[in-house]
């Protein structure tokens, strides 16, 4: 065997290798689908967190639809879009109202969360771009109006720069701003912004990014922060600590095409300050004690992630989890598929 044709097929085998591994990937991330939304998603359309009583959430829902559509399942899509616009799509506005509870008490929080309105107007953006799926860009289109007339304010250190507000009702003053660090998803901003020529989202994607670097350079990166003209302050509502929203930080920055980004680094370091083996720490306090930790693969799929680290979900895991671990193992799924960590 000649040396140029050994390394044609060393190329050859590898290649056939990788597209071995990824199509056995594939079909294992669409068994876990089905495992996690036949436990989570109800047939009418409702996503239910078992964690917190079986409540359903504007979060839930988004991450709901962004799911089914990266999974192609156009029958779950719509059933989850349809509760969703019956149930909690119901203010004045295009925003969702943020908590629903069962046994007949429906709508007890009518706040929004802006995170969950960002997903769904993603997901649908990305229904009517990308899956082909007609009748959702115009709902889209009206969720992102919303969320840069209702839920973006500016940065009292550069008012000329938007922050994201975690809620349509939440006022801040011209001095101060509470942050919830978690709800800047560069990606889905930027991408919603450019669709419907909203520049201001795609500044709030850009300074999002760079507040998440000064962030970084922070001991740890807080679940909540106040941002005021001087800098950063701790909320007093919230305290200071790294916690459960703080983890899906690195998860949304990869997603967006920043693995390298300091936060990622700082998130990894935060996750591995357990001296546990096999856990990944879920909450530490200022001083850096870990608060709790876990063992679950949707927490330790983020610390995967940040290691830009293949991330195929366990249909298996997908029952044994609870609901938030489970649906972090799911987004990181697609978020490994969709991130630059790609090799392929």
């Amino acid at each position: 065997m000649t040396p140029r044709f050994k390394r044609r097929t060393l190329i050859a085998c590898a290649s056939a290798a990788c597209l071995f591994r990824l199509s056995a990937a594939r079909a294992e991330n669409a068994m876990a689908w089905e495992a996690w939304s036949d436990r989570f998603v109800g047939p009418e359309g409702r996503v239910v967190d078992t964690g917190q009583g079986d409540i359903s959430h504007s979060e839930g829902q988004g991450y709901g639809l962004l799911l089914a559509q990266a999974s192609g399942d156009r029958a779950r899509f719509d059933a989850i879009e349809d509760w969703s616009a019956r149930n909690l799509a119901t203010r004045q506005d295009s925003l969702m109202a943020w908590r629903w509870e069962p046994d007949g008490r429906g709508v007890v929080d009518w706040r929004t969360a802006t995170d969950g309105d960002l997903f769904r107007a993603w997901a649908l953006l990305r229904a009517g771009r990308d899956s082909g799926w007609p009748g959702y860009l115009g709902t889209a289109e009206a969720i992102a109006h919303a969320v840069v007339d209702l839920c973006l304010t500016p940065d009292p250190r550069a008012p000329e720069e938007m922050l994201i507000k975690p809620s349509a009702e939440a006022y801040p003053d011209e001095e101060r701003v509470l942050l919830n660090p978690s709800y800047i998803m560069p990606r889905a901003l930027r991408e919603l912004g450019q669709a419907f020529g909203l520049t201001q989202l795609v500044r709030a994607a850009d300074h999002g990014d760079a507040v998440l670097r000064e962030l970084a350079s922070m001991p740890f990166l807080p679940d909540w922060i106040l941002v005021t003209g001087a800098g950063f302050e701790v909320s007093n509502e919230h305290g200071l600590r790294w916690g459960y929203d703080a983890l899906r930080i690195p998860l949304y920055l990869i997603w967006s095409g920043y693995p390298a980004h300091a936060a990622v680094a700082s998130a990894l370091r935060l996750l591995r300050s357990t001296p546990v083996e096999g856990h990944i720490a879920t909450q530490t306090d200022a001083t850096g004690r870990v608060i709790s930790q876990s063992d679950q693969l949707g927490y330790r799929a983020i610390e995967r992630l940040a290691e830009c680290e293949l991330i195929v979900p366990d249909p298996d895991a997908m029952n044994s989890q609870p609901y938030y671990p489970a649906v972090l193992h799911m987004l990181a799924s697609v978020a490994f598929r969709e991130s630059l960590c790609r090799s392929d």
